[in-house]
């Protein structure tokens, strides 16, 4: 068993989409990022990254490189899941949590679940995803930024 941990945080910013878990949220923000800045899949790709020993998303997806401008973090997880499931038998199981004062997004997380279980061919009980806000704190309270933090155990 292999376990490993990811971390994202973008700011929130009008004029791009909101897309979480490879769900479009209908928001008035969106994450300013290289790629389409979905917290969750880059914190899911640093978590799988991580559990390999081939270390982080940034390392294999430059923000400098044209490829990956407005990349669906969809196309970034299942990159990542062919770079590190020749490493391993397959995922034990993800969890993880979205950190966001607002949307509410616990109404969108059985929806991640499906695309993030979609892209690396498990089943979706072995994905959890959770939303919580920071009550007020911080960056992420104040409505200027989101994160997410991930744990994935591979097998």
């Amino acid at each position: 068993m292999r376990a490993g941990i990811g971390y994202d945080i973008h700011r929130l910013v009008t004029g791009r989409p909101l897309v979480i878990g490879g769900v479009e949220i209908d928001y008035k923000k969106g994450l300013l990022g290289h790629s389409d800045a979905d917290v969750l899949m880059h914190a899911l790709c640093d978590a799988l990254l991580g559990a390999a020993a081939m270390g982080d998303i940034g390392r294999h997806f430059l923000d400098s490189d044209p490829a990956w401008k407005d990349a669906p973090g969809s196309v970034l997880l299942e990159k990542t899941w062919l770079m590190v499931s020749g490493k391993v038998d397959g995922v034990a199981n993800i969890d993880a949590t979205v950190f966001a004062q607002e949307p509410k997004l616990s109404p969108y997380t059985g929806a991640m679940a499906d695309v993030i279980s979609g892209c690396l061919g498990i089943e979706k009980n072995r994905v959890n995803i959770k939303a919580t806000t920071t009550e007020g704190l911080g960056d992420i309270g104040g409505g200027l930024a989101m994160a997410a933090m991930c744990v994935v155990l591979l097998e």
